[in-house]
């Protein structure tokens, strides 16, 4: 991840320190294969995860970046992390006052939302170590590729292949250019979605050979296979009436189609289901709009529910990870005063404090300007028609 030019540093904060060519400039690039997948190759990249001596996450880093490619695997990630990066925040002092300058500092700069977003892929892929580097251009983040990292022992390997590397926990930049997010014997939850994309994967593949056979079955032409003249006449016939695939065979010979399960695809239909379901209870808690033939508006309420506890979790730990490291980094660094407080702003129902408003107007007086701000209102006074009773609403 990196980034373009960003806002200055807040006034007094003047004197950043600088940082470049550090270890991500040092690894070295490995191209991988991308080959088929399968059950048989999560098992062997578990193992070599597990290993005591060199765990290394190779294997497994590859198969997270094949079955993110899956759609709805990446929607449901991609919603559940933009619900925490688009909610608003503020930095508050010792005090509780909230420090505006920091405040927009931190939200003009690009690296602190490639920063949420390193947190958070820490739910899904594992331990996430990333370095930052201070230039001209800014503050840039750079995620150290995750196939380098032994969270295990602590190692970082400048080539993956390599089994001794640098224990970048006790260097001097640990803690101030080299942060670590997630916990280091967690695989992610990926790995719990490899099986899912992986048999939703072979449905779709025979799926798309059974609508082939349906759509263009196969076709059979007999001729006498001995005369040279028949057999060139009839290969030409056949290749001159469509792309569906075809065979020639002897006169005297026969050819049977095996009968199997006469389904219109039901069976794969039903797995690649099974699958998606599987996959949204993972990652969103449960199946939000997806359950259109037994859905109805009472589960949906109660799935909203748990898919925003699941946010609010979510926030809690970017909380937690920016007030223990991330904040205590950056005025090591010189970006920002030391005793701020990272805190995110509680969500509010709009429909349901409107209506708690207007219940209020009976009895109580409530700030125009207020409302104007909440919900956008632009009160200029009371009709004409109304008594004096709530003349109190603009005193």
């Amino acid at each position: 991840m990196t980034n373009t030019k960003t806002k200055s540093a807040p006034k007094g904060q003047q004197n950043v320190k600088s940082h470049k060519d550090g270890y991500y400039s040092r690894i070295v690039p490995k191209a991988f294969s991308q080959a088929r997948n399968d059950i048989a190759m999560w098992k062997a990249a578990i193992r070599q995860a597990m290993l005591i001596d060199y765990p290394k996450r190779i294997k497994l880093q590859i198969l997270y970046k094949d079955i993110i490619l899956d759609s709805l695997l990446t929607s449901q990630i991609e919603n559940r992390k933009m619900q925490t990066v688009g909610s608003a925040f503020t930095l508050k002092d010792s005090n509780g006052n909230v420090n505006e300058e920091v405040t927009d500092f931190l939200k003009s700069s690009r690296f602190f939302y490639d920063l949420v977003q390193c947190m958070l892929d820490s739910v899904y892929y594992g331990t996430t170590v990333v370095e930052l580097n201070s230039n001209s251009n800014g503050l840039q983040v750079l995620m150290l590729p995750r196939r380098n990292i032994m969270p295990e022992k602590g190692i970082l390997v400048l080539d993956e292949l390599d089994v001794e590397g640098i224990d970048y926990r006790t260097i001097r930049e640990y803690g101030t250019w080299l942060l670590e997010f997630g916990n280091s014997s967690d695989f992610g939850l990926l790995n719990k979605a490899i099986p899912q994309v992986l048999f939703k994967r072979f449905a779709q593949s025979c799926w798309s050979e059974l609508c082939e056979i349906y759509g263009i079955p196969p076709r059979v032409m007999k001729t006498n296979t001995q005369d040279p003249v028949m057999l060139s006449r009839a290969e030409q016939m056949m290749r001159d009436m469509g792309a569906a695939s075809w065979f020639i065979i002897d006169e005297t010979e026969t050819f049977d189609f095996a009968k199997g399960t006469n389904t219109g695809g039901d069976v794969y239909n039903n797995l690649i289901h099974l699958c998606n379901n599987e996959m949204s209870l993972l990652i969103s808690g449960a199946l939000i709009g997806q359950d259109t033939k037994n859905g109805n508006e009472s589960k949906e309420t109660v799935s909203i529910g748990m898919y925003h506890n699941l946010v609010n979790s979510d926030k809690r730990m970017v909380e937690g990870y920016f007030n223990s490291i991330v904040l205590p980094a950056l005025f090591r660094i010189g970006l920002i005063p030391d005793g701020l407080t990272f805190e995110y702003l509680p969500q509010e129902d709009i429909a349901l404090l409107w209506g708690m408003t207007k219940d209020a107007l009976q009895y109580l007086e409530v700030d125009p300007v207020w409302i104007k701000s909440k919900f956008g209102i632009e009160v200029t006074g009371l009709k004409k028609s109304q008594g004096q009773a709530t003349l109190s609403f603009f005193d």
